[in-house]
């Protein structure tokens, strides 16, 4: 049963939306952790991030921050400040608690299916949650999740056309394997976005 709509919106409060937060973003740096330990990539500018970070040697958290600041200025002119101020916030939180688990949870040796549906589970249900608290990765998700609150094209099918453009040019700079293991995850990520996030199935903002 569908909720009612005409209803008085409900609003999270400022506890659930930190809390929220902070457990979505540690979902999401969790799954990005788990893709590097087996040397495989991802889709958004997190996957840029990694590429540019096994090509250069550059550290990623570094990177996915600094790529992200442009689309900043986009999630304010689309869904306003406080939007704009969740996704910087959360792609802090993210490029903060990614480079906090390399010394933490060191990973000797995983296999690379494993970290890609592992990733693409956990990074999945945590971009859920960073969705339904107003947050977001940044980069292409921004532009997903107002693609489909403007136009009703779901955020999954638009981070997996991006994702497949980006794993065509990775192709051309790491081994076959880990881009097809990478190909997976990407795929589970995205059918846990487009399978879950609908924003009619919620009262709560």
């Amino acid at each position: 049963m569908h909720p009612d709509l005409t209803a008085t919106p409900k609003h999270y409060t400022l506890f659930e939306d930190i809390q929220g937060l902070l457990i979505a973003s540690a979902q999401a740096a969790l799954g990005i952790h788990l893709l590097r330990a087996a040397g495989l990539v991802t889709g958004g500018t997190a996957g840029l991030a990694l590429i540019l970070s096994y090509v250069t040697g550059w550290n990623f958290s570094l990177v996915f921050f600094v790529i992200n600041i442009p689309f900043y200025g986009f999630a304010y002119w689309a869904r306003g400040l406080t939007f704009c101020l969740k996704s910087l916030g959360t792609v802090t939180l993210v490029s903060t608690m990614a480079e906090a688990l390399k010394p933490l949870l060191q990973i000797g040796h995983v296999h690379p299916g494993a970290a890609a549906a592992l990733f693409g589970i956990s990074a999945g249900v945590g971009l859920l949650g960073l969705f339904r608290h107003s947050g977001s990765l940044g980069g292409v998700s921004i532009v997903a999740v107002i693609l489909q609150d403007k136009f009703g094209f779901k955020a999954g099918w638009t981070q997996l056309i991006h994702d497949l453009t980006l794993f065509s040019v990775a192709i051309f700079l790491l081994p076959a394997d880990r881009v097809a293991w990478s190909l997976l995850g990407a795929l589970i990520l995205n059918a846990v976005i487009a399978f879950n996030h609908r924003r009619d199935w919620y009262i709560v903002t």
